[in-house]
């Protein structure tokens, strides 16, 4: 019997701001700007939770955590991944695999990733193995390469 296996693709972007911290993958990562947003801003778990919502054909996450909701304001990023992976549970689906990866030209990722791996592994209930994260820099090209935001892509599959 095949089972039911779905893809998805999940994109984001946010801007620099002073005064924030940076959140990336639930983790805090040291540095003198953090992202701006309505919530938290993690660029990373929110292009997650866009792909497994597109996974199923539910929209994004702007539908069902809208930036016009005060009840998500300053948001922990972590909650609203645990909340979209509780609808894809409730449709009978559960995580196969998650690649991802944060485009970013400072600060340097790598000594982080392994804790975003972490926290998203146990916020999907899934192994570690089954999450990728890679952190990439735009070579100083574009918004990302003059420092003035980033940019996350994920691609998630779920089987039935």
């Amino acid at each position: 019997m095949i089972e039911d296996f779905r893809t998805g693709l999940g994109f984001d972007v946010h801007e620099f701001a002073e005064g924030r911290k940076l959140i990336l993958g639930g983790v805090e990562i040291p540095y003198e700007k953090g992202l701006l947003g309505h919530s938290d801003a993690d660029v990373l778990l929110h292009a997650i939770s866009d792909a497994l919502l597109g996974a199923l054909a539910l929209g994004d996450i702007g539908q069902h955590f809208p930036d016009t909701d005060q009840q998500y304001k300053g948001a922990d990023s972590s909650v609203l991944l645990k909340q979209v992976y509780e609808i894809v549970k409730s449709k009978g689906y559960r995580i196969n695999n998650l690649d991802a990866v944060i485009a970013m030209q400072k600060p340097k990722l790598l000594p982080f990733i392994d804790q975003m791996r972490k926290n998203i592994s146990l916020i999907l209930q899934t192994e570690i193995e089954n999450i990728s994260v890679k952190a990439t820099t735009t070579e100083k090209l574009g918004f990302v390469g003059r420092e003035e935001g980033a940019s996350a892509f994920a691609t998630v599959s779920v089987i039935k």
